[in-house]
């Protein structure tokens, strides 16, 4: 485990080329997040995070967008169109739903979701994917016709098919918010779900792998990496957030 105070631009010079085999971090996006009065050059941390993470690692970048003068930044799709520019793969875009969301009463629909966009150094080496059941799991689809269309637009008939028992989770994740267990006393203003850290680093990379949050608040990241047996490299501009996952990460240490 490491741990650095300061500026995750400057600090992450100091981490070899092709060294982290995942990162996940949440950047304090649009405003939307009072931090200290801190800012962040986007464009230059997106340059040294390509450079540090191995060929075939990801990247989990969770953002959204704030909404001046009636529309929305449209900040998170500059950010995964420049990472694309750069050399990154958007191996898929995930959203993370906030179960018990906070009504605004705003004259649109309620904003329950954050973008969780999977970055990819080439091919994503590691895909350990969350399964779950099928709800007519063993049943067959004999007599029922189906078909599917080829890129040339042509129908094509399937077969019997008999439905498995589990299936890849779909790209939307939901998790309650502030239902965390022991990152409850640890007090910073937008602290990732431990469940949702747990869910993205379990399937994105193995034991032992070297995981960078250069963001990481209080700690959830670290603090979830060293539970799954990872190691794990932590960034934090603010002292205060800095001493606080100190203090939370000790014992793993």
């Amino acid at each position: 485990m490491w741990l650095m105070n300061g500026d995750c631009k400057e600090k992450l010079k100091e981490i070899d080329n092709n060294v982290i085999d995942m990162v996940i971090t949440s950047p304090p996006y649009d405003n939307l997040r009072k931090y200290d009065g801190y800012t962040f050059d986007f464009e230059e941390i997106a340059k040294e995070l390509f450079r540090v993470i191995k060929p075939g690692g990801v990247m989990i970048w969770i953002v959204g967008d704030a909404t001046h003068n009636g529309s929305e930044s449209g900040t998170s799709f500059k950010q995964v169109l420049y990472f694309k520019e750069i050399g990154f793969n958007l191996h898929d875009t995930m959203l993370y739903r906030k179960i018990n969301y906070v009504p605004l009463n705003h004259n649109r629909y309620e904003q329950e979701f954050e973008y969780m966009f999977c970055l990819s150094k080439g091919k994503p080496k590691t895909f350990n994917p969350i399964k779950i059941p099928c709800k007519y799991a063993g049943c067959s689809t004999w007599g029922e016709t189906s078909f599917y269309k080829k890129d040339n637009g042509e129908l094509v008939k399937t077969g019997q098919k008999v439905i498995n028992d589990t299936k890849i989770h779909g790209n939307i994740f939901e998790y309650r918010t502030g239902s965390t267990t022991s990152s409850k006393k640890f007090k910073h203003p937008a602290m990732f779900p431990e469940e949702l850290v747990h869910d993205q680093i379990a399937t994105w990379s193995e034991i032992g792998g070297l995981i960078l949050d250069p963001m990481m608040g209080s700690g959830t990241s670290g603090e979830v990496a060293l539970k799954l047996k990872r190691d794990f490299i932590g960034i934090e501009i603010s002292k205060q957030y800095y001493d606080l996952a100190k203090e939370r990460l000790l014992p793993y240490s």
